[in-house]
């Protein structure tokens, strides 16, 4: 692959992200907290940045990222993953099949729980 076009998926790559970050706002209280802590912020922005270098692209990563936040029994975090997704074109069907895989994992009383946290975002 020649320079150009290595550049070239990086920018598209990069111009994809940011549409999909831009379409959904983080929750008020985010704003509150990072404008009282505004270094923990910058800290976190590194973090979201450095975790993006790689092979994924943009729609496997958010994928991973719903899993993980499944995993983690995270409900905040997989409300903001699940917004995030559907705003990427990630598809309702898509979405569900992510939670059933993690059946196997976490049992089937979390996985039933997740699945009640996220139905009203699959709308």
């Amino acid at each position: 692959m020649t320079s150009v076009t290595a550049m070239l998926r990086i920018f598209d790559r990069y111009e994809s992200e940011v549409r999909m970050d831009q379409s959904v706002k983080p929750p008020a209280m985010y704003d509150t907290f990072t404008e009282r802590f505004p270094r923990l912020r910058e800290a976190w922005d590194v973090i979201g940045e450095a975790g993006k270098a790689g092979p994924l692209d943009p729609r496997t990563q958010r994928l991973i990222k719903i899993g993980i936040a499944i995993g983690a029994m995270r409900e905040g975090s997989l409300h903001a993953s699940v917004r995030k997704a559907r705003s990427a074109g990630i598809t309702r069907e898509e979405i569900e099949q992510v939670v059933a895989l993690s059946a196997g994992t976490i049992g089937m009383p979390s996985t039933v729980a997740v699945y009640s946290w996220i139905l009203d975002l699959l709308k």
